[in-house]
């Protein structure tokens, strides 16, 4: 039995609730899709030197220079340890490090070329799926519009449970 199972709501109310259990768990499984997908490409091209986390935070870190807590703010990698995995791309090369000069606790990091290509990996991957969703009708640019505008309001929400909790 699970938490779903023992909710007993008024109609209208139950099925909303239902859809949003749905879509909790769709979003949840579709992430670990999305690192399942990453690591599938990574073995079919012969990268195993990184995991699909590491390689997510390379693409999403990109051309720019940021902190860890940078990409916290962004909203990047809540469940992952960030630091840890930040040190171990620099260690294998993948990324310079730089103390911050009016802060110096703060370290800067930026990609180095090989952390570029792992990055044009992925981005290439992205692009083949963008392709292939709109090619085979799978969903269209107004879908896309759709389905990202839903997801932005429920992060928009919880951002503010979060922020707003007393």
């Amino acid at each position: 039995m699970s938490i779903q199972d023992s909710l007993t709501l008024p109609g209208s109310h139950a099925n909303f609730m239902q859809g949003y259990l749905d879509a909790l768990s769709l979003v949840e499984r579709l992430h670990r899709l999305l690192l399942d997908v990453i690591k599938d490409e990574f073995e079919r091209v012969g990268v195993i030197e990184i995991n699909a986390v590491q390689a997510l935070l390379l693409f999403n870190i990109g051309d720019n220079e940021v902190t860890a807590g940078e990409l916290k703010t962004r909203g990047y990698y809540q469940g992952s340890n960030v630091s840890y995995n930040l040190k171990k791309l620099v260690d294998m090369g993948y990324m310079h490090h730089q103390r911050c000069e009016i802060d110096r606790r703060s370290v800067r990091v930026r990609l180095t070329a090989k952390g570029r290509h792992i990055s044009g990996v992925v981005s290439e991957l992205f692009g083949r799926h963008a392709v292939g969703l709109k090619k085979k009708g799978v969903l269209g640019p107004a879908g896309m519009e759709d389905v990202t505008h839903s997801l932005k309001r429920m992060e928009r929400y919880w951002t503010d449970q979060i922020r707003y909790i007393y």
